[in-house]
């Protein structure tokens, strides 16, 4: 089976998908919270409607400008920051 492949502006808010030992999704982890549209989304790509399995890293939600406008911004600080943790 090969790994889910998501539209950019779905894969852009992702921060880690994870799967199981017969490669299909476990988990999938965004930034923040997906919206209902979103998921819906993901919903229909993976065409499994019980798929309930959205974590996000932040609590916050953040309107699609307010990402848009900061995103790069997050991704590096989050990723800065998981960096030197190892170095602790």
């Amino acid at each position: 089976m090969h790994r889910q492949k998501f539209p950019d502006h779905l894969q852009d808010k992702i921060f880690e998908v994870r799967y199981g030992s017969d490669d299909s999704i476990s988990k999938i982890v965004s930034y923040f919270p997906f919206t209902d549209s979103e998921k819906q989304e993901f919903l229909s790509i993976l065409n499994d409607n019980s798929f309930d399995r959205f974590h996000s890293i932040f609590t916050d939600s953040v309107s699609n400008e307010e990402w848009t406008r900061t995103k790069d911004q997050i991704k590096k600080k989050f990723k800065d920051e998981l960096f030197d943790i190892d170095k602790t």
